[in-house]
């Protein structure tokens, strides 16, 4: 249990990190080279795994969710990026660990009871989430407005499906998901490069930092998938959720973000009701 739970904040620590690049470089490199040099990147560099763990064992139901997974992925990252670019971190980043609710509520649909605690988690993270964005919708100035938010929510969802993809295909096959999704999201990626006639191409600078996040992100999905195996998937999920804490911290010291009272508070209220979920977990 203390091994899968550090493998997930280690998971959180990783996507923190790489969103917060991915949102920053998204801002003036275009996010089609972001997101396609990226898992490039991502995609060689879990390749190796083939050597330790035979892809072909038991692969049909890891290669199924490798797949639902890649394409919640791509659709998840690629929302969150254009987000984190358009918009502000410490609202955009917060509203994405409600990825959460996805595997809570499956838990619920298959059986699970909603104790009182974890009802009061859910309440804590959905008020958070409309005070932290209420000022943002509202606002009509760049950078603000619904579309960060809605591609926020979006990014959650995806988030939540891909998290639980990942730990389903992992307890057949680990190296078969990962593998399939990070195939599956460079697939989709270079499709849209094709659609959209853009070519990838950065200054070296740029580069560097692309490639950090391909790094990061795979790291990331490893770990998760790791934890995943060694622990109940709502603890792991729930912890792996925190990144945002990474993301909002960077924003605030690094690009001066400020935040209203009011959002403030949201933000706080948010991360409450993750903590809390996971308590009830």
């Amino acid at each position: 249990m203390i091994g899968g739970a550090i493998l997930a904040l280690l998971a959180s620590a990783f996507l923190g990190v790489s969103d917060f690049l991915g949102g920053l470089l998204s801002r003036k490199v275009a996010l089609v080279t972001v997101l396609l040099l990226s898992q490039l990147v991502a995609t060689v560099a879990i390749l190796p795994r083939m050597l330790w763990e035979s892809p072909l064992d038991n692969a049909g139901p890891a290669l199924f969710w490798g797949v639902i997974g890649g394409v919640a992925t791509a659709i998840a990252v690629a929302s969150l990026f254009k987000a984190l670019a358009i918009g502000t971190m410490g609202i955009v980043a917060p509203i994405t660990s409600l990825s959460v609710l996805v595997p809570v509520g499956v838990g619920l649909a298959t059986g699970d009871t909603l104790s009182w605690l974890l009802g009061a988690g859910l309440m804590i993270a959905i008020v958070g989430t409309v005070l932290a964005s209420g000022p943002e919708v509202r606002t009509r100035t760049a950078g603000h407005g619904p579309k960060p938010i809605i591609l926020a929510i979006l990014a959650a969802l995806g988030f939540g499906v891909a998290n639980l993809s990942v730990a389903l295909g992992s307890a057949a096959n680990l190296t078969t998901t990962l593998v399939s999704n990070a195939l599956t999201v460079l697939v989709i990626y270079a499709v849209g490069a094709l659609i959209l006639k853009q070519v990838p191409h950065a200054d070296r600078r740029s580069l560097i930092g692309i490639a950090a996040i391909g790094i990061l992100g795979i790291s990331a999905n490893l770990c998760f998938a790791l934890a995943s195996t060694v622990a109940p998937l709502t603890i792991v999920a729930v912890l792996a959720s925190l990144y945002p804490v990474i993301t909002v911290l960077l924003g605030w010291r690094i690009l001066g973000e400020h935040l209203k009272r009011m959002q403030l508070v949201g933000v706080i209220a948010v991360f409450l009701g993750v903590a809390t979920i996971a308590a009830a977990s």
